[in-house]
């Protein structure tokens, strides 16, 4: 198990020299100027986020883009002067007809999700202020150990909860309210 460093507060705001500084075991962000490094996931965090992950990329079946998503593992996120990293998260096709040349996106997605970890339990609440802020539409909110999601949307600049779903049940979420998501598959039952 790798220990996780520690970061000394800084003088001024963290930039992304100190976050690229930090070892490639640990997910480093930068929220509200403070950089923040958190372990990699557990095993059943990282299970949970795959499986999601293959439930919801489809290949394209319809010509339109608008009817496509782009489903991405920890994209690095560079939104105004923080830097996130998500679990996964999503752009509809009409919104980011191509992938960036540079290692992270610029654009907010549409969906993102977050899994529940030790290590981002502290700093979910700033996460989502952020992504609030930056008109991003939707949200899963996962706790593997809890065994639940929740899905948000954002209206009027603030998060709404649309339902907290828990244990096997097959729910339908939005956006992705079309896709059979059997959350036993993402508690490895």
């Amino acid at each position: 198990m790798h220990a996780v460093p520690r970061v000394p507060p800084f003088d001024r705001p963290a930039t992304y020299n100190d976050l690229v500084g930090l070892p490639d075991t640990v997910v480093a962000e930068i929220l509200d100027g403070e950089l923040h490094a958190s372990p990699c996931p557990a095993p059943r965090v990282a299970a949970a986020a795959v499986t999601l992950g293959r439930m919801l990329f489809r290949p394209p079946g319809r010509d339109e883009a608008a009817d496509r998503w782009q489903i991405l593992p920890e994209p690095e996120l560079h939104l105004g002067a923080d830097i996130l990293v998500p679990r996964l998260a999503g752009w509809q096709g009409s919104r980011l007809r191509s992938l960036p040349d540079t290692p992270y996106f610029s654009l907010p997605p549409d969906w993102v999700c977050e899994l529940q970890s030790s290590g981002t339990a502290s700093f979910r609440a700033r996460k989502m202020a952020i992504y609030a802020r930056e008109c991003v539409s939707h949200a899963w909110l996962i706790d593997p150990e809890a065994r639940t999601i929740e899905a948000r949307r954002l209206e009027d600049g603030r998060w709404t909860s649309v339902t907290t779903r828990a244990g096997g049940e097959i729910v339908h979420l939005e956006p992705f309210e079309a896709i059979d998501l059997p959350l036993a598959l993402l508690w490895g039952d």
